[in-house]
């Protein structure tokens, strides 16, 4: 006889951990309100009061050049397109200290795969960031980048990772989850990158390491609700062993201008509050979950806030790759701080990992 999901939300709104089938019966049957008010339950448990926070910091995309080519993305370039580019040093200076003289505290640090950047490379762009703005915090270089890293250098990825630490290296961002299951991974890129459980791997060193990450999940790419579940469990089981991601952050894949245009049906928002609600009920040992304005658009956030987030990201003073798929909502810090208290809640700064400022 099929478990009531009634008696599921109960139980984890009791705080009382789900396993894997109950975990899809949610995403099967569970109703998108009670989904959200269970959520909701363990949102206020995990962070009680009336706070909902928000950073301000820089996405710089150092370059676009991608040896991956990923069919849902909109970003990457090859090295012989002409809008191909690596950001010069003293550019990427002028965007960090744009971002401090507009109050941020942090920088997130990405690129595409680029097939001929050294190591050296990423240690001198670190030591003279670090060595500009010494209280910046650098959340850098994906799962995909350490990795790619790794294998052009011939080194373990913990090497890599313990060279980036030295050079100024603060945390490490979870793109290149995407979806944590191999044949949905398979399906949505064109050339094989990091694997579930490399990715999982990277991360992992990473905790052991000392640095403190985030993990994120990418959906709505025409993969089954069990490949979700999949994703949850690897990130629950992986902060069980080592507690290194500070939070959760689940968004829907945007469409336009990838390879995947017209091939699937897109997430809407029903599914995002539906996927955004399940995970905060599944996330058991995962204090923070960010609702994603940046790809739903302001209101959106406000109501991610009643499905079990406790963060709204970033104001983004700058962001390119969901920009490419065509999505570009823009935020102030006076227009997040009024989008959180039209809600309620009252708005408060936070650094990357959380800290009050």
């Amino acid at each position: 006889m099929p478990v009531p999901t009634e008696s599921i939300l109960d139980k984890a709104a009791e705080g009382q951990r789900l396993d894997g089938s109950e975990i899809q019966v949610l995403f099967d049957r569970g109703g998108l309100l009670e989904l959200g008010q269970a959520a909701d339950i363990v949102r206020q448990r995990k962070n009680p009061g009336e706070i909902v926070t928000y950073i301000i910091d820089r996405n710089i995309n150092y370059t676009n050049i991608c040896v991956y080519r990923c069919r849902f993305c909109a970003f990457y370039r090859t090295p012989k397109d002409d809008d191909a580019y690596v950001l010069p040093f003293d550019e990427i200076v002028a965007k960090v200290a744009e971002t401090v003289a507009a109050g941020g505290t942090g920088i997130l640090l990405q690129g595409g795969v680029h097939p001929k950047l050294r190591i050296d490379f990423y240690e001198s762009l670190l030591d003279q960031l670090k060595t500009t703005f010494p209280l910046i915090h650098l959340h850098a270089f994906s799962v995909p980048e350490i990795w790619y890293l790794a294998k052009l250098e011939k080194m373990d990825v913990r090497e890599v990772i313990e060279r980036l630490i030295a050079a100024g290296l603060d945390s490490i961002p979870g793109g290149g989850a995407e979806i944590l299951e191999d044949e949905t991974r398979r399906r949505i890129w064109s050339r094989t990158k990091a694997s579930t459980g490399q990715w999982l791997m990277v991360h992992r060193e990473a905790h052991d390491l000392g640095l403190r990450t985030t993990a994120t999940m990418m959906f709505g790419v025409g993969e089954p609700t069990a490949a979700r579940v999949e994703h949850l469990l690897g990130v629950r089981s992986l902060q069980d062993a080592t507690g290194g991601f500070t939070a959760f952050i689940p968004w829907t894949f945007q469409e336009e201008n990838t390879d995947l245009e017209g091939e699937i049906e897109p997430s809407g928002g029903f599914d995002y509050l539906r996927t955004l609600a399940v995970s905060r009920l599944a996330l058991d040992n995962i204090d923070h979950v960010q609702g994603s304005w940046v790809t739903q658009g302001p209101k959106m956030g406000q109501v991610s806030l009643f499905f079990g987030a406790d963060d709204l990201g970033s104001i983004m003073l700058e962001e390119n790759v969901v920009a490419a798929a065509g999505v570009q909502y823009q935020m102030s810090q006076g227009g997040m701080e009024r989008v959180i208290r039209e809600t309620g809640y009252k708005p408060k700064q936070r650094r990357t990992l959380y800290e009050s400022i």
